[in-house]
This record gives C-alpha cells, structure tokens and sequence, in this order.
C-alpha cells in the first residue's frame, strides 16, 4: 500500500514516528511531503499537496498531522474526492474507515499520545470500508 504523508512543524515529531513505524512494518511505502524539521511552515502548504495526491489517486492513503488536527482537516477537505477524518480515539478511526471510507487520517500532534496515535494508524490502514447503505451516502457527497 502506498501511503502519503505530511505535517506542519507542531506534527513534525509524531510524522516522524509514525513514519518510522510504517517503514518498519515493511507493507507500505511511504512519501514524506514534509516538513523536514521543526521550523515553522504554513499547514495549508503541506495539507493541498498530501490532499491533491490522495484527490488524483496516486497514494492510496494519507496522513497529515498538525498541532490540533483541525486546520489540516479543514484544508484536505477542499480537494475533490478526498475524505479527511480528524480522528481522536480508535473508535472515531474505525468508523471513519467502515462508515466514511476515509481516505486521510488527520491527527493532532499535541493532543494525541504516540502508542494511541500508532493504534490508529495501524488501525486506519487496515480497516475496511462496509460499503453498502454508507456508499449511497458517500454518492451523495460527490455530487454536491
């Protein structure tokens, strides 16, 4: 599977392990859009290019992380095509595959601890979409 993903600098830390952990798991193979370090970037920047990707199917799925969640969230969610959850507990990740066929996993990096926020990308990744009555919902949303 091949998984994009990126963060602003309040994320950086938990990208990188997340990252880390990707990369040992062995499955996935993982394009890091940045950032780079902790020096301060606009998370707009970062969210369009991991969301663009995602919109035009070159990953199958993405991950952005920022201080909250909630501005990368915001930005991701402009793209056609892409269904960005903000998610803070397994539960919320769960369905958020089952239900929404999400397509990006958005975290916050200050509010999430690193065995969680590991637990939900594992998760995240290999949750399946139940289609069915939620695909006739996910049909509605691209024609708005």
């Amino acid at each position: 599977m091949n998984i994009i993903i990126g963060s602003d600098h309040a994320g950086f830390d938990l990208k990188e392990e997340i990252r880390r952990f990707l990369s040992e798991k062995g499955d996935y193979i993982v394009k890091d859009m940045g950032t780079f370090s902790h020096d301060p970037v606009d998370y707009p920047t970062i969210a369009y290019e991991v969301a663009k990707n995602i919109s035009e199917k070159r990953f199958n799925r993405g991950i952005l992380i920022c201080g909250s969640g909630i501005g990368m969230s915001i930005v991701a969610n402009r793209q056609r095509n892409v269904r960005a959850a903000l998610c803070h507990n397994l539960y919320t990740v769960r369905l958020s595959r089952r239900h929404n066929d999400a397509n990006i996993l958005v975290l916050g990096g200050r509010v999430l601890g690193l065995d969680l926020a590991l637990e939900m990308v594992d998760l995240f990744l290999t949750a399946d979409f139940e289609g069915g009555r939620h695909q006739r919902r996910l049909d509605k949303i691209d024609i708005t």
